[in-house]
C-alpha cells in the first residue's frame, strides 16, 4: 500500500517561480563544487599532497549528511517557507565559507602520528564539511518539495557544478587559491539574494556579498589572506619575495641566504641559477654543478642537443650551456616558473639564462611535447622532477607519475638520435628503490624495443656512497651499448670529482642492487623477490613513487625510513580515509536514517540500486580523471575537463530522461548503453589515448568531449529515473512513494554514502590493479543497478 510522504510536502514554489528555483539551485551547486575543487588546491599546499584527496570525501559526506538531517528535522523545516529557508541557508553558508577558510589557513597539521595532530586534522575536516552540510540540507529540502521537477532540478545541479569546473582554472590563475574559495562565498550570497522574497533577507544577503567582495579586493596581492602554516610549519613571510597561484600550484620565491629558491606548494624547491657563464671555469659554480651526478650526461655529450624536462630554476640548462650544447630545449609545465619568474621578474638575477639564443623554452607537459615534436635529441634529461602537486583526482594523481612509465621511456628512446641517451636523476636510499626502479622501467622499455640483453646499455653513478638516504643517483641508458671510450670518459670525470661514485659500469658492474637487477635481465622477476616494489610501471597504473609492498603498508614498516616517506605514507592515508569514510557514512548517513525509520518495515533492495549508481558514477569519474591526466597534461586540467564534461552532459541527460524514459519498462535502456560503452572503453581507450597525447591541446579537448559527452549524457539518466520510479503521483495530484515514506531521503543518503566510499575505493583499486580495472568496476556497478531496476517499479493499485 502506498502512503503519502510527509517529508515531501506539496510544492510551495509556484510554477511562475520555476526560473528562480533552477537558477538558485545552479548557483548553489556552482558554489559547492568550486569550494570543493579550491580546497583540493589549498590542501595540497597547507597539508601534504595526499591530504588533498580529503576534500572530495568531505564534500560528499557533508552533502549526504545534510540530506539525512533534512529528513530528521523535517517537521521543523516544514514550518518554514521554502524561499525563506533557502535564502537563510545560502546567506549563512556564504559567511561560513569565510570562517572555514580562516580555520583551514591557521591550523598547523603535520604528518606526525600524535593525538594532538589527529585532533587538529579532525577540526579541519569537520569545519570544512560544514558548507557542504548546509548545501546538502538545502538540496534535500528543495528536491523533497519539488518532486515533480526532479529531472529539471537535477539538471540544474549538474550544470551548476559543470560551470564551476569551467571557472576553476581561470579563477585560480587570476585570483589565487584563497580568493577562489571566497568567490564561492559570493555566489552563495547572490543565491541568497535571489531566493529572498522580503527586503530584510535580501539586505542581509547583499551585505554579506559586499563584505566578501571587499575581502577579495583587499587580498588582490595575496598578502592579506594567505598560507600561514604549510606542512605543519609556520611560513615566515619575511623570506618570501614573490608568490603567485595558478591552477597548477602555488609558487613562491624565497630568499635563502644569498641565494633565491623557487618553492612549489611550500614543499619542492629549485634554486634559481645566478652564474656568469663567461666566468665559469675554475669557479665554485663549476665545481658544484659538475660534481653532481647529472653532469655525466654533459661529460658524454658536451656538444649534444638536450631536451630537459622540468628545468625549474635552470641548473641543468646552465650545465648544458657552459659545456657547449648548441641547442637546449626546456619543457616546463608551469608558466609561473618558465615565464613569470625565469623570463620576467627574475630574468636579471638569472642573467637571462632562459633567454639565451641556444635555450628554447616551451611551457608544456613533458610527455606531450616529446611525443609531438619532430626533433631528435642527444640527451633527454630529467633531474629530480617531483613537485608533489595534486588534486581531487586522488592521492596519486601526480603529473610526474606519467613521466616515469615504460610507455614514457619508449617515447624518449624514439626521440633520441642513434647514439643518444636518457639521463634520469632520482633520490636514492641505503636500500635502493627509486633510481633502481628507473633502471627497471628503462630495461622493460628496451626489451619492448627489441634490445634483448641491455646489460651494456646502463651507467649508474651516485654522489657519494649509498650509506645514507637522500643521495642523488643518475641513471644513463642508451639504445646501443656504451663504448669503451665513453666508459673511460666517465672514469676520468669520477677521478676528477671524487664525490662521485660508480654504482654500475658495463665493464665493472660491482656488487649491489643495480648490478643484480641488470644482471637478472628480468625486472619483474627481480621485483618479486626484492624488499621494495621496484617493478616497472605503465600508463595504466603509473604510480612510480609508491615503492612499498602491501605488507609494509599494513605494518607501517618503511614509512619513516627515507625521504620518500611522504609518498608512501599517502598509501596508508588512503586506507585510513577509506576506514574513516566508512565510519562517517554509518554515523552520519545510515544510523540517523535507521533510527528515524525504526518501526517501519522497508525493503532494502531499492536502496541497493542507488548505491550501485552512486558507486558506478564516482568510480567512472575518478578513473577517467586519472586516465586523462596523461592525455591533457596535468591533474588540474584532467579534473576540470572530465568533471565539466560529465556533469554538463549528465545534466542534459537528466533533463531529457523524463521525456525519453516516460515508462518504467524503459529504465534499463541508459544502463545498458553505459555498461556497453564502459567495457568498450576498457579495451579500446588506453592505447588510443596514448597515441593522441602529442596532438594540439585544443584538439585533445575536442576529443575529450567526443569521448565523454555521450557517455555522461546517459550516465545522467539512471539516478533521476530511479527517483521517479520510487515516487509517483496519484490521480488527485498528491505525492506517494512506492516503497516507504522516506524513500527519497534514503535514496539520497545511500547514493551519497556510496560516492564517499567509492571516491576512496577508486584509488585503492587503481593502485593495486590499474585504471582499466577501476573503469571495469564502474561498469560492474552499473550492471548491478541494471539487475536491480525491476525492484524500483511502482505498481499502481
Amino acid at each position: 500500500m502506498s502512503v503519502a510522504a510527509p517529508s515531501s510536502p506539496v510544492s510551495t514554489l509556484p510554477e511562475l517561480k520555476d526560473r528562480t528555483v533552477v537558477i538558485g539551485l545552479a548557483l548553489v551547486s556552482f558554489s559547492a563544487l568550486l569550494l570543493e575543487l579550491s580546497l583540493t588546491r589549498l590542501f595540497s599546499v597547507i597539508l601534504f599532497y595526499h591530504f588533498a584527496f580529503l576534500a572530495i570525501s568531505i564534500a560528499l559526506l557533508g552533502l549526504g549528511a545534510g540530506g539525512v538531517f533534512a529528513y530528521l528535522l523535517r517537521s521543523k523545516l516544514a514550518q518554514i517557507e521554502t524561499r525563506k529557508l533557502a535564502a537563510t541557508l545560502c546567506t549563512a553558508n556564504a559567511a561560513v565559507v569565510v570562517i572555514v577558510l580562516e580555520i583551514v589557513l591557521h591550523i598547523p597539521v603535520s604528518l606526525q602520528v600524535s593525538v594532538k595532530n589527529f585532533g587538529r586534522l579532525t577540526v579541519l575536516y569537520l569545519a570544512s564539511a560544514v558548507p557542504f552540510f548546509l548545501t546538502g540540507l538545502l538540496f534535500s529540502v528543495i528536491f523533497a518539495r519539488e518532486m515533480r521537477r526532479i529531472p529539471r532540478l537535477y539538471a540544474a545541479d549538474l550544470c551548476g557544478g559543470a560551470l564551476a569546473c569551467l571557472g576553476l582554472v581561470p579563477l585560480l590563475n587570476w585570483l589565487g587559491g584563497p580568493n577562489t574559495i571566497l568567490v564561492s562565498g559570493i555566489t552563495l550570497a547572490i543565491s541568497g539574494m535571489l531566493w529572498a522574497d522580503d527586503r530584510r533577507l535580501r539586505k542581509i544577503a547583499t551585505a554579506v556579498a559586499t563584505v566578501v567582495v571587499a575581502l577579495i579586493v583587499a587580498n588582490h596581492s595575496g598578502r592579506v589572506i594567505d598560507v600561514v602554516y604549510a606542512k605543519g610549519q609556520f611560513r615566515d613571510p619575511s623570506m618570501v619575495e614573490f608568490q603567485r597561484w595558478n591552477a597548477l600550484s602555488r609558487v613562491e620565491v624565497d630568499k635563502i641566504g644569498s641565494a633565491k629558491a623557487i618553492v612549489i606548494d611550500a614543499d619542492a624547491s629549485t634554486y634559481i641559477m645566478n652564474a656568469d657563464v663567461s666566468k665559469w671555469r675554475g669557479s665554485e659554480w663549476e665545481h658544484n654543478l659538475m660534481s653532481a651526478p647529472p653532469a655525466l650526461a654533459n661529460v658524454l655529450r658536451p656538444h649534444g642537443d638536450f631536451a630537459i624536462i622540468g628545468p625549474g630554476g635552470g641548473v641543468d640548462v646552465l650545465r648544458a650551456v657552459v659545456n657547449g650544447s648548441p641547442s637546449i630545449t626546456g619543457i616546463e609545465i608551469n608558466p609561473i616558473i618558465a615565464t613569470t619568474i625565469m623570463r620576467g621578474r627574475y630574468a636579471d638575477y638569472s642573467l637571462h639564462l632562459y633567454q639565451r639564443p641556444e635555450v628554447h623554452m616551451h611551457v608544456n607537459d613533458g610527455r606531450s611535447f616529446i611525443r609531438s615534436t619532430p626533433q631528435m635529441f642527444d640527451v633527454v634529461q630529467m633531474t629530480l622532477v617531483d613537485t608533489w602537486a595534486s588534486t581531487a583526482a586522488g592521492a596519486f594523481a601526480l603529473s610526474e607519475n606519467n613521466l616515469y612509465t615504460v610507455n614514457a621511456f619508449r617515447e624518449y628512446f624514439q626521440h633520441l638520435k642513434p647514439d643518444g641517451m636518457i639521463a634520469i636523476t632520482r633520490w636514492e636510499f641505503q636500500h635502493p628503490r627509486e633510481a633502481l626502479r628507473v633502471v627497471a622501467v628503462a630495461m622493460d622499455a628496451l626489451h619492448q624495443l627489441g634490445v634483448a640483453t641491455p646489460s651494456a646499455n646502463f651507467i649508474v653513478a651516485s654522489q657519494g656512497a649509498l650509506d645514507a638516504d637522500g643521495i642523488p643517483v643518475v641513471v644513463l641508458v642508451k639504445k646501443s651499448p656504451f663504448t669503451t671510450a665513453e666508459e673511460a670518459a666517465v672514469r676520468d670525470h669520477l677521478q676528477r670529482y671524487d664525490e662521485l661514485k660508480a654504482l654500475y659500469m658495463p665493464s665493472d658492474p660491482g656488487n649491489n642492487a643495480f648490478s643484480s637487477l641488470i644482471k637478472s635481465n628480468d625486472p619483474y622477476g627481480f621485483a618479486r623477490h626484492y624488499a621494495y616494489n621496484v617493478a616497472p610501471v605503465n600508463d595504466d597504473a603509473p604510480f612510480f613513487f609508491f615503492t612499498l609492498n602491501p605488507e609494509q603498508i599494513l605494518s607501517q614498516r618503511g614509512l619513516h625510513k627515507g625521504i620518500d616517506w611522504k609518498v608512501n605514507l599517502g598509501v596508508l592515508v588512503l586506507l585510513l580515509v577509506l576506514a574513516i569514510s566508512a565510519a562517517a557514512v554509518v554515523l552520519f548517513l545510515v544510523l540517523p536514517m535507521v533510527v528515524a525509520s525504526e518501526g517501519s518495515r522497508h525493503s532494502a533492495w531499492p536502496l541497493l540500486y542507488f548505491i550501485a549508481v552512486g558507486l558506478g558514477y564516482i568510480l567512472v569519474e575518478i578513473a577517467f580523471i586519472q586516465r586523462f591526466v596523461l592525455f591533457l597534461g596535468h591533474p588540474t586540467y584532467a579534473l576540470t575537463v572530465v568533471i565539466f564534461l560529465l556533469m554538463l552532459s549528465s545534466g542534459v541527460g537528466s533533463l531529457l530522461s523524463r521525456v525519453w524514459l516516460d515508462r518504467a519498462d524503459k529504465a534499463w535502456l541508459p544502463l545498458v548503453v553505459v555498461i556497453g560503452t564502459l567495457f568498450a572503453y576498457v579495451f579500446l581507450l588506453p592505447n588510443r589515448l596514448a597515441m593522441m597525447v602529442g596532438l594540439p591541446f585544443d584538439l585533445r579537448l575536442i576529443i575529450s568531449g567526443l569521448l565523454l559527452i555521450p557517455l555522461g549524457f546517459v550516465m545522467g539518466m539512471p539516478f533521476p529515473t530511479g527517483l521517479r520510479l520510487l515516487v509517483s503521483s496519484r490521480a488527485d495530484g498528491s505525492v506517494v512513494t512506492a516503497h516507504r515514506d522516506n524513500a527519497v531521503e534514503w535514496a539520497w543518503a545511500m547514493n551519497a554514502g556510496a560516492s564517499v566510499l567509492g571516491s576512496v575505493l577508486a584509488m585503492v583499486i587503481a593502485i593495486q590493479f590499474g585504471l582499466s580495472v577501476t573503469l571495469a568496476c564502474g561498469a560492474t556497478a552499473y550492471l548491478m543497478a541494471l539487475l536491480l531496476t525491476p525492484v524500483l517499479a511502482f505498481k499502481r493499485s
